[in-house]
C-alpha cells in the first residue's frame, strides 16, 4: 500500500516554521491565509528576518509582531510588540479543537487586521493601529506556545485593492468532515482533541465498575460510574448496584445517551427522540433532557428541518457553566465542582494509593487517572499485579507533590504560591508529570516556571531542568539568565556548585555572559570543584593547596576543571594579578591554571598570546567597549574559542561592528590577499566589508562582500584575494565591517571571528 503523505505542517510546543516563501512581497504590508488545527495557542510572527526552528518569540530583541488566537487556554486574543503585550481582547477569535478552521492576518503600515473563514478582507473579528508602526516587517513565523498545532493551506498574498477576487485564484482545497489529514494529525498529537480522550472509554470495558443489562435480551453494555456521576445532576442512588436492569430501554437509545455523556455529541433517529428524553429524565441528565424537547419541538413546528431518514444530530451546548478542566472539556455534561466532591468524599472509588514511608496518599478512581496518565492506563490494564488490586504502592515519589498531581486530575488547575520551598515542589511536580506522562500538567508547570524565573531560582531549577529533555527552552532560558546576573548567582550562596559540568561550562561559554571582572569568573570555576559549605575566593584556594594536593582538595572535578579553566579570559585581568598568579601555589600545581597565567603575560607584555614570537607590535581595536568576548589576542593566534566577537555600534545612524589591525606608525601593507576564520559559533558573515585606511577614520573598500556564503561551518578558515587598483595602494590600518546581519537570529550584529592574517607588500 503506498504510504499517505502528509498535507499538513505540524509544530511542536516552543517552536517555529520558517519558509522562504513565506514573505510579503513589499516589507510592512501583506496578509497571510491558513488553516489552522489547534487546542489553543495559534501563534504567528512576522518579523523583519527569517527565524530558526527554535526560534521563540519570549526571547525575541529584534522587532517583530506577534499575534496570538486562543491565548490563556483559548479564552483571549493577544497581540505583542517586540515581547511587550499591547492587545489582550477576551473572547475574540477562538481556536476550534475538533477540526481544521480557517483565518486570515494582515499587516498594512502598522494597521494588524484579524479574520476568519477562507476569503480574506471577510469576516473582520479584530483590528489594530500601531502608532509606531513597523514597516519592514516581512518573513511569517507559524509557531506555538504549549501544544502541537496543525497549520495547512498557508498562502501569503500582497495587498490589492482586489483582494477577494485575487483570493479565488490560491489554491485551496475544500474539506468536508473529518479527512484523512485530521486522522494524520490527531495520530501525531495522540489524544490532542481531548474529547476522543474520554471517548475511548465509551462501552468499554477497560476500569468499568458497572454495566447495564438492556431490553429483554438483557444486552450487557458497561459504563464508570464516576463519569456518569460527574455529569449533570445524575442520580447517585441508580449506583448503588454494579447491575442496572433497563429491559424497557433499547439498545439504540442507550447507546447515543451513553455517547452523550462520553462525548458530548450524539445522534439517534427521530422516532427514538421521546425514547432517549424518557431515559435521561429517569437518570437526572437534565442537559440531554432539555436538547431533546428542544429538538422536538423545532420537528413538530417544522419536520423539514430534519432529512428523512437521517440521524438527528445533538451536541452539549458549550455555553453552559459546565466547564471541568482539560479532561472533561467545556463539550461534555461534566460538572467539576461533582466530580471534585466524589474524589473528596472517596465514592465510588476503587483505589488506594500510598507512598512508602507517607502512608495513604489519595483515594481515587482508575479510570480518571488512566484518562491523563498513560502509564497508570497501563498499570491497571496491562495484567501487572494493580490491574487486579485496589491498592497502588510508589516508591521514591514526593508525596506533597503527587497529591497535587492527583488534585490535578479532578480539577485541572493548581495553585502554587511564589516561594522557594514552592518552587521546589513545582519542580518535583514537573518530574512527576514527565514521568507518568501527564502532559497537559506538564506544560502548565512549565508554563509556571517560565513566569517564575529570576536571578534568585535558576540555580535551583537548573539542578533539575537539564534532567527533563521536553523542557530545553526552559533550559535555555534560565542559563541566559544565569548569564546577565552571573555576580549575583555566584556569591548569592553556593546552589551554584550543585549543577553539573555541561550546565556550568553552557553559562560560562554563553555570549551573554555579564561579569564584573574575570577574577570573578576564576572564583566561581574554583568554588565548583572545590564544592564548599561556603563561599570564597582564589586567594583561600591557594591557601589550601599549601597544605594538602590538588586531587584531595577537587577530587573527581580535578579534571573538569582543566576543561573549564581556559574560559577564563586571563588576558582580560591586570598585568599585576597575573604575576601574582604566576608565584601562587595554583601555578605550581596544576599546569593548566600556569599555561594559561604565563600565555596572559606574555600576551600583555609583547602584544601576542604566546612567548616565543615577537615580530613588530601590532595593535588590535574592535567596535565596542571592553567585554569579555572581545578577545584582541586571539585575532592574531590560531586559538579557536567558542565565542569572540566584536559587538554593534552605531556609525552614521547606522548598526556596524568591526575588527581592526593597526601596523603602527611608519608602516604599510599593499593588502592582495586575507584570511580570518570564524569562532566556534554558527553566527556566519554573509555581508561585510575588508577596508583599509592610512588614518583610521577615512576607510577605503578593498573587497565587497553581498551574500558571501562562504563561511558555513564553525571555526572554518576562508581566503579571499584583493584585486583591482586598490590591491596596489598602501594602508597602515586595516579592518573588516559587517554591513548586515549575520545568520544569527537572536544577536545578528555580532562580529564572530577569531583569527586575522594579512598577504601582500610589507613596508
Amino acid at each position: 500500500m503506498e504510504k499517505k503523505q502528509k498535507k499538513f505542517l505540524t509544530v511542536a510546543p516552543f517552536e517555529c516554521a520558517w519558509r522562504d516563501d513565506l514573505r510579503f512581497k513589499e516589507a510592512g504590508r501583506g496578509c497571510v491565509a491558513f488553516e489552522a488545527f489547534a487546542h489553543n495557542d495559534v501563534t504567528v510572527v512576522f518579523r523583519e528576518q527569517l527565524g530558526s526552528q527554535h526560534y521563540h518569540y519570549k526571547r525575541d530583541n529584534s522587532p517583530h509582531y506577534t499575534v496570538i488566537i486562543g491565548s490563556h487556554r483559548n479564552r483571549r486574543l493577544k497581540i505583542e510588540v517586540d515581547g511587550i503585550t499591547t492587545v489582550d481582547e477576551a473572547g475574540l477569535g477562538l481556536c476550534c479543537s475538533s477540526a481544521f478552521q480557517s483565518y486570515w492576518i494582515s499587516v498594512c503600515d502598522g494597521l494588524i487586521s484579524i479574520g476568519k473563514g477562507r476569503y480574506p478582507f471577510q469576516n473582520l473579528v479584530f483590528q489594530w493601529l500601531d502608532k509606531k508602526p513597523n514597516c519592514s516587517v516581512q518573513y511569517v513565523g507559524l509557531s506555538s506556545w504549549d501544544k502541537h498545532v496543525g497549520y495547512r493551506n498557508v498562502n501569503v498574498l500582497p495587498l490589492t485593492q482586489n483582494h477577494i477576487s485575487l483570493w479565488k485564484h490560491v489554491d485551496c482545497g475544500e474539506y468536508k468532515g473529518e479527512d484523512d489529514m485530521d486522522e494524520d494529525l490527531r495520530n501525531e498529537f495522540g489524544n490532542f482533541d481531548d474529547h476522543k480522550g474520554l471517548g475511548s472509554f465509551l462501552e468499554s470495558w477497560e476500569l468499568s465498575d458497572v454495566y447495564f443489562l438492556v431490553g429483554e435480551e438483557e444486552r450487557a453494555v458497561p459504563a464508570h460510574k464516576v463519569i456518569l456521576a460527574a455529569a449533570d445532576t445524575f442520580e447517585s442512588w441508580l449506583f448503588d448496584q454494579d447491575v442496572i436492569p433497563l429491559k424497557d430501554v433499547t439498545y439504540p437509545v442507550l447507546r447515543a445517551f451513553l455517547q452523550f455523556i462520553y462525548t458530548g455529541f450524539t445522534q439517534i433517529p427521530e422516532s427514538l427522540l421521546g425514547s432517549l428524553r424518557d431515559l435521561s429524565l429517569q437518570f437526572g441528565a437534565t442537559s440531554l433532557v432539555k436538547q431533546c424537547e428542544e429538538v422536538i419541538e423545532k420537528f413538530k413546528l417544522n419536520k423539514k428541518l430534519f432529512d428523512s431518514g437521517k440521524n438527528v444530530e445533538i451536541f452539549y451546548p458549550n455555553s453552559q457553566p459546565h466547564c471541568g478542566g482539560p479532561a472533561f472539556p467545556s463539550g461534555l455534561p461534566a460538572n467539576v465542582q461533582r466530580l471534585e466532591q466524589l474524589y473528596l468524599k472517596g465514592e465510588f472509588s476503587d483505589v488506594d494509593i500510598s507512598i512508602e514511608g507517607h502512608g495513604l496518599i489519595a483515594r481515587s478512581h482508575k479510570v480518571i487517572l488512566g484518562l491523563w496518565s498513560l502509564p497508570f492506563m497501563k498499570m491497571f490494564t496491562n495484567g501487572m499485579s494493580e490491574s487486579a488490586s485496589s491498592e497502588v504502592c510508589l516508591k521514591d515519589v514526593s508525596p506533597k507533590a503527587f497529591k497535587i498531581m492527583i488534585d490535578y486530575f479532578y480539577s485541572g488547575a493548581f495553585n502554587l504560591e511564589d516561594t522557594v520551598d514552592s518552587n521546589i515542589l513545582l519542580l518535583e511536580l514537573l518530574i512527576l508529570a514527565d514521568q507518568f506522562g501527564v502532559s497537559l500538567l506538564h506544560q502548565d508547570c512549565c508554563k509556571t516556571l517560565l513566569e517564575r524565573l529570576s536571578e534568585g531560582s535558576v540555580c535551583l531549577i537548573l539542578q533539575v531542568i537539564p534532567s527533563i529533555p521536553s523542557c530545553k527552552l526552559i533550559e535555555e532560558t534560565c542559563e541566559r539568565i544565569f548569564t546577565m546576573h552571573f555576580d549575583y548567582c555566584t556569591t548569592a550562596s553556593t546552589d551554584f556548585v550543585l549543577l553539573d559540568e555541561s550546565t556550568f561550562s553552557n553559562i560560562l561559554e554563553h555570549q551573554e555572559l555579564t561579569v564584573t571582572s574575570e577574577e570573578r569568573v576564576l572564583n566561581a570555576i574554583l568554588m565548583w570543584g572545590l564544592q564548599p559549605s561556603e563561599l570564597s575566593n582564589w586567594e583561600v584556594v591557594d591557601n589550601m593547596l599549601s597544605i594538602t594536593t590538588p586531587e584531595d582538595l577537587f577530587g573527581t572535578r580535578l579534571l573538569s576543571l582543566n576543561v573549564l579553566l581556559p574560559l577564563v579570559r586571563f588576558s582580560l585581568l591586570p598585568l599585576f594579578l597575573l604575576k601574582k598568579m604566576e608565584a601562587s601555589n595554583l601555578s605550581m600545581k596544576i599546569r593548566t591554571f600556569y599555561h594559561l597565567v604565563k600565555e596572559a603575560i606574555s600576551f600583555l607584555e609583547t602584544g601576542f598570546p604566546t612567548a616565543g614570537s615577537h615580530p613588530k607590535k601590532i595593535s588590535i581595536m574592535a567596535s565596542n567597549s571592553n567585554s569579555r568576548y572581545k578577545i584582541l589576542g586571539v585575532l592574531a593566534s590560531r586559538t579557536l574559542p567558542g565565542t569572540s566577537f566584536a559587538g554593534p555600534r552605531l556609525e552614521d545612524g547606522k548598526n556596524c561592528s568591526w575588527w581592526m589591525v593597526d601596523l603602527g606608525p611608519d608602516h604599510q601593507l599593499m593588502c592582495n590577499y586575507y584570511t580570518f576564520r570564524q569562532d566556534g559559533s554558527k553566527a556566519f558573515m554573509r555581508h561585510w566589508n575588508f577596508q583599509g585606511s592610512s588614518d583610521g577614520k577615512n576607510w577605503t573598500n578593498l573587497r565587497v562582500h553581498e551574500n558571501d556564503q562562504t563561511v558555513t561551518k564553525p571555526g572554518q578558515f576562508a581566503s579571499w584575494a584583493v584585486t583591482g587598483p586598490n590591491a596596489l595602494l598602501p594602508f597602515r590600518y586595516f579592518r573588516v565591517a559587517l554591513m548586515g546581519p549575520t545568520t544569527d537570529d537572536i544577536n545578528p550584529w555580532t562580529l564572530c571571528i577569531c583569527f586575522l592574517e594579512l598577504y601582500g607588500y610589507y613596508h
